[in-house]
C-alpha cells in the first residue's frame, strides 16, 4: 500500500500482481472546501480572512488553498501568510505580519491555519504580541485550523482555544480496514481511496452558534503592539501537543 502519494505506476504493478496494491490519502482539496464552508458559517456577513498557509512548495498547501478558494463566500477576502507546518513558523509570521504598518488597518474578522498547530501559533503571537484591549478583540476572533487530532486539536475546540478544526482521518486505520479482507479473498481493492474529512463541530453547529452570538466576529483594526503574556489555557494544550509528538 502507498499512504500519502501521489504515484503513476499503480496500475502498472497491479496488472503483473495478485498482492493488493492500493494508494490511500488525504483528499486535500476537500479539506480546503470544508474550511472554506466553516468561513461561509462564521461570517455570514463577510469579512477578511487571515489565512495561514503551509509551505509554497506543497502540494497539500496548494490543494488546501484551492479547495477553500472554490466554497469561501465571494464576500469574503483572504490575506494570506506563509507558516511551515509548526506552530512556531506561524507565531514567526503573525509576529513579523503585526510589525508592518498594514496590520494597523486590516479588519480581520476570522484567523484560519491549514493545520491546527499553525492556527494555534497564530493565536499564541496575538496572545504575546499585543495587550489590553486589542489583544482581547484577537482572541475574541474565530481561530480554525484542521488536522482535529483528538488530544490536540479537538482539546483545543473543547478549551475554546480553536473555534473550530476539521478531522482528517488517520490513513493507516483506513489501508488495514481494506488490506486485511484483500488479502484474505485474494481480490485488489480500489486502486486509490481518499479518506473523508469532516468539519469539527459540524457545519450546521457552527452556523447555529453563530446566530446565537457565541462567535464573536467583529472586525479588528489594530491600534498598538504591546507586549503581554499568554494564557495558561493555550499553554497547556502546548505542553500536551509536546508530549504527544
Amino acid at each position: 500500500m502507498v499512504l500519502n502519494r501521489e504515484i503513476d505506476y499503480i496500475p502498472e504493478l497491479r496488472s503483473k500482481s495478485r498482492v493488493p496494491i492500493f494508494a490511500i490519502s488525504t483528499d486535500h482539496v476537500e479539506v480546503g472546501r470544508i474550511q472554506g464552508r466553516q468561513m461561509a458559517a462564521l461570517l455570514p456577513n463577510g469579512g477578511t480572512v487571515l489565512y495561514i498557509e503551509g509551505p509554497s512548495g506543497s502540494s497539500a498547501a496548494q490543494q488546501r488553498t484551492e479547495g477553500m478558494e472554490v466554497t469561501k463566500p465571494a464576500n469574503v477576502a483572504v490575506r494570506k501568510l506563509k507558516g511551515q507546518w509548526t506552530e512556531e513558523s506561524a507565531y514567526r509570521s503573525v509576529s513579523s505580519w503585526l510589525r508592518l504598518p498594514t496590520s494597523h488597518t486590516a479588519k480581520i474578522m476570522l484567523v484560519a491555519g491549514q493545520d491546527d498547530s499553525m492556527a494555534l501559533g497564530a493565536r499564541k503571537a496575538f496572545e504575546q504580541q499585543t495587550s489590553g484591549v486589542e489583544r482581547q478583540r484577537w482572541l475574541n476572533l474565530p481561530f480554525i485550523g484542521c488536522d482535529g487530532l483528538p488530544k490536540t486539536g479537538q482539546v483545543a475546540v473543547s478549551r475554546g482555544l480553536l473555534t473550530a478544526t476539521i478531522v482528517i482521518p488517520i490513513n493507516t486505520g483506513l489501508a488495514l480496514e481494506m488490506l486485511v479482507p484483500a488479502t484474505r479473498t485474494g481480490a485488489q481493492t480500489a486502486e486509490h481511496t481518499f479518506t473523508v474529512p469532516q468539519s469539527y463541530p459540524s457545519l450546521t453547529e457552527l452556523a447555529s452558534k453563530q446566530a446565537k452570538g457565541n462567535a464573536t466576529t467583529k472586525p479588528l483594526t489594530r491600534t498598538s503592539n504591546t507586549l503581554a503574556a499568554p494564557s495558561s489555557a493555550h499553554s497547556r494544550l502546548i505542553q500536551s501537543s509536546s508530549k504527544e509528538n
